[in-house]
């Protein structure tokens, strides 16, 4: 796998020895970087279901002021700190944890994300992460935030909950991602 674009633009990283993790194609991110250029550079960024990280990666070379990855598998946890320091990340601009996604959801936080990208496993319900950002006393997504979730074509997402709502869906195959802003 690839970095595309920015500081560390066509560096290698490395890929998840099995087959439960499966990383967004270079075109899929290719395509979601190309929707939320405008908005990367500077952001706080939340790479939920991380994998990889490569999501999280591609965020910090695009100009990302900080990324934190999440992702319940320690070896994922464990890669994703391999590629970093593969890179040279700085480590005060990346944060990485092993936690579920609803877990990490679930509890409070000091502040909230401007970009989040959410790509759990395709058969997950998503529907407890959606709802923990779109409560009214959510402070996970920031005013002006942009929550992208990615998903089998075949699932059918809300088009609203709470207080997000959908405005965008984009299909590639048999993957989409639906992007979803505060109302």
């Amino acid at each position: 796998m690839r970095i595309i674009a920015g500081d560390y633009g066509g560096r290698v990283i490395k890929s998840p020895p099995d087959s439960r993790t499966r990383p967004t194609s270079d075109r899929l991110r290719e395509t979601l970087f190309n929707v939320i250029a405008p908005n990367i550079e500077g952001a706080r960024f939340l790479d939920l279901c991380s994998g990889s990280g490569a999501i999280g990666i591609e965020a910090v070379s695009r100009g990302a002021s900080h990324v934190t990855f999440v992702d319940r598998s320690r070896r994922a946890c464990a890669l994703i700190e391999e590629n970093l320091d593969l890179l040279g990340v700085p480590e005060e601009r990346t944060e990485v944890l092993a936690n579920s996604a609803e877990n990490f959801t679930g509890r409070k936080h000091e502040k909230g994300w401007d970009i989040v990208f959410f790509d759990p496993p395709y058969d997950s319900d998503y529907g407890v992460v959606l709802f923990e950002f779109g409560t009214p006393e959510s402070n996970l997504l920031n005013d002006g935030g942009v929550f992208i979730a990615e998903h089998h074509s075949k699932t059918t997402l809300p088009d609203s909950i709470g207080e997000m709502r959908r405005w965008r869906i984009l299909k590639q195959g048999e993957t989409s991602l639906s992007f979803y802003e505060r109302a």
